[in-house]
């Protein structure tokens, strides 16, 4: 059990005073337990702020200051008295269901009057939501508003929570609620509430609005999850031949690109080579004109010497021809070489 300074000087200090003093003259005595019992008031009126906390004193009953984290002191009751509020933990309300807990075992109570809201297409919605908050400003959140957090019949963040999310749920269809409006409809609840917090001036920051669940109503869920199925396999089908798209189209561009480079290639190569032979075809046709029987015999050895490079054919002379024996296509050289026409024809 704790002991308050009270306490203490009632029991053991009030002993030790008596037992002290005892045969003092009675005004020394009473002057010695007033001073006692100013210091210990005087010493009431310490107190710590912890990290993550802030302080309120007031005077009474108005805030004279605001104290952070640190030892501080001020004026003991009944003149003065302190509020210690952690500013900075992250806190939470339940919107369209409450969770209790019994013998360790935590269970959902449903609140159908929260829940039901009505969508932009008249349609019905059950959602269940989540908000999580931090005190952002501590003499708002203790005088401005009276119980700011919902706990009482003001109820102000709790209503102020459902009528954001109504108004949110109210200008989007069900459709899109049930599949990929649900971070539109966090987002814009968000920013709704916090502007309502501030109007209202609750010292309240909105950090995060949760939905838990997003349902139709009981009666018509067989059919929302038909509905909601086949929009995801439209989805993924489109998805899929998107991807499809995308993996094809650049191959077919890139092999289209190839095939113009390389008849770009071809065409560059049969222009060159065109005009290489049209030079040199004009460099002998001026070679021709100065010396043409000089020109034409040289074209004609070299006509003759390219043709007969091509040819595989031994050439035996005509004083021999008779003496040699018959040359047979031996050697790598068989299945390409036939008999010398000389041979064959005994050396015309």
């Amino acid at each position: 059990m704790k002991r308050t300074p009270e306490d203490f000087f009632e029991g053991e200090f009030l002993k030790n005073i008596q037992s002290r003093f005892r045969g003092q003259k009675p005004a020394k005595l009473w002057s010695i337990l007033i001073i006692a019992v100013v210091l210990i008031w005087v010493l009431s009126g310490i107190y710590i702020v912890s990290p993550g906390e802030m302080a309120v004193v007031q005077r009474f009953g108005k805030m004279t200051k605001t104290a952070t984290s640190g030892p501080h002191w001020h004026i003991p009751r009944p003149f003065e008295k302190v509020n210690v509020v952690k500013v900075d933990q992250i806190r939470s309300m339940e919107s369209g269901f409450r969770t209790t807990v019994s013998g360790g075992t935590s269970r959902v109570r449903p609140s159908p009057i929260e829940s039901l809201m009505i969508t932009g297409d008249e349609n019905l919605v059950k959602i269940l939501v989540v908000i999580q908050y931090r005190i952002s400003n501590l003499p708002d959140y203790l005088f401005k508003v009276w119980d700011p957090e919902g706990r009482a019949d003001q109820r102000t963040l709790r209503d102020a929570a459902e009528t954001a999310l109504r108004g949110v749920v109210g200008s989007m269809e069900i459709d899109d609620i049930l599949t990929t409006g649900r971070a539109k409809v966090q987002d814009d609840t968000r920013i709704h509430l916090q502007a309502l917090m501030d109007l209202y001036q609750t010292g309240l920051m909105i950090t995060a609005v949760k939905l838990q669940a997003v349902d139709p109503p009981e009666q018509v869920q067989a059919a929302f999850k038909d509905v909601v199925s086949a929009k995801e396999d439209r989805e993924r089908i489109i998805n899929e031949a998107q991807s499809y798209k995308e993996d094809l189209l650049p191959k077919a561009r890139g092999e289209a690109e190839q095939m113009l480079r390389s008849a770009e290639a071809y065409r560059e190569t049969r222009v060159r080579q065109s005009q290489g032979d049209a030079a040199r075809f004009e460099s002998m046709l001026a070679e021709y004109r100065l010396a043409k029987n000089i020109t034409r015999q040289r074209l004609y050895l070299e006509t003759v010497q390219e043709m007969l490079s091509k040819v595989q054919k031994i050439v035996v002379s005509r004083d021999v021809a008779g003496k040699t024996l018959p040359l047979l296509p031996l050697g790598n050289l068989g299945d390409s070489l036939p008999l010398s026409s000389n041979q064959e024809g005994g050396g015309k």
